[in-house]
């Protein structure tokens, strides 16, 4: 997402207003977990939506009219997916209306991804992995093929069954961690799994009395699905248990307006993903200063800050690639790799042979 006006919405004191802002906010930033982004047409139109100019059905017809019009040349490209699910997420998480049944949820992703994929709203009938990153490439073992509506339907038995009488708030994020984390490991679908989850899990959280309006989902996307992956991974003869402590931490965060510290690096199963050693700062804040100036009007605010702390953290003719950027300032890897092309294309990095593919150093100032 290139632009956030969304943030001043979540604070605006007119609810109608606030809930839009959550719901566009959040909508917009779960598209993290499968490493899509929006375009900027979509921000403008979630902002005409909020400020009452448009509904979300004058929404959904302007982005279809949009992309009839401007169709992808790439066929990598995913923005007009991107853009059309968070439409309809926006205009689930401004509905009251829930059930807390599997056929809700099976209907969740069919509204999501009608049009999109052609198994919206189907239970998958083949069984799948996928390559994580927190996991140094394993997958994690999803729900068999044969057994998925069996599974589903006695996960959510057990919740109907469950009582949160006279638990303390500990146990109920605990119990909630471990429900959702169960939930998704299932996998009922090909594609789409934790975008559905976590729209339903933000609706099933409001019938709970939790008032889930902040922007914990939107800022933190991916570290949700990272912490589901850990919750339902394990190899046990390197030491490494399925734990539900990150998902946790989330919730706290969610619901509690706690303020834990969120880090994707923290949750990567090598453990090497430490927190770099800073040089020293005498030697390297000129260089920092000529570097902020010269690059502040070529990106965003945030762009900068993050060039700025790749910069500090590889000083001199240090040589990094996207595993040190992702590493250094925490961000996912679809991202790493578009700032290291960014950075490249302006000529504020320069690839380096001879010590393997992708990397990089800054270039030398020319005097």
């Amino acid at each position: 997402m290139n632009n956030d006006p969304f943030k001043e919405y979540i604070r605006e004191s007119e609810p109608n207003k606030r809930d839009k802002g959550y719901a566009w906010h959040t909508a917009i930033g779960l598209q993290a977990v499968d490493g899509l982004k929006t375009s900027e047409y979509l921000v403008h139109t979630a902002v005409r939506n909020i400020e009452g100019k448009i509904s979300f059905e004058e929404a959904n017809a302007l982005l279809q009219a949009y992309y009839e019009e401007n169709p992808a040349h790439d066929a990598e490209d995913r923005t007009e997916e991107a853009d059309k699910v968070s439409v309809r997420i926006a205009a689930l998480l401004s509905e009251k209306a829930f059930s807390f049944t599997p056929n809700e949820y099976l209907s969740i992703h069919r509204k999501l991804f009608t049009g999109i994929y052609s198994h919206a709203g189907c239970i998958r009938n083949y069984n799948i992995t996928k390559k994580e990153w927190v996991l140094d490439g394993a997958t994690v073992i999803y729900g068999s093929a044969t057994e998925l509506r069996a599974t589903l339907d006695y996960d959510f038995s057990e919740e109907k069954k469950f009582s949160y009488r006279n638990l303390s708030m500990d146990e109920i994020i605990h119990h909630l961690a471990v429900f959702i984390s169960r939930l998704w490991q299932i996998h009922v679908f090909g594609e789409g799994n934790t975008r559905t989850t976590a729209v339903f899990f933000i609706k099933y959280l409001r019938i709970l009395g939790f008032d889930v309006t902040n922007d914990i989902f939107a800022e933190n996307a991916w570290y949700f699905r990272n912490s589901l992956v850990r919750a339902n991974y394990n190899d046990l003869k390197n030491g490494i248990h399925e734990t539900t402590e990150y998902l946790e931490m989330f919730l706290r965060n969610l619901l509690l307006n706690e303020n834990h510290p969120l880090h994707n690096r923290a949750l990567h199963i090598s453990g090497t993903f430490k927190e770099v050693e800073k040089p020293d700062i005498d030697t390297v804040k000129p260089d920092i200063e000529e570097l902020k100036a010269d690059i502040e009007k070529l990106f965003r605010r945030k762009t900068v800050r993050h060039i700025v702390e790749l910069r500090e953290a590889f000083p001199d003719q240090a040589i990094f690639g996207r595993s040190d950027v992702i590493r250094v300032i925490d961000i996912k890897p679809s991202r790493a790799s578009e700032l290291l092309k960014e950075m490249s294309e302006h000529g504020i990095i320069e690839p380096v042979s001879g010590h393997g593919k992708g990397k990089y150093r800054f270039r030398k100032k020319q005097d």
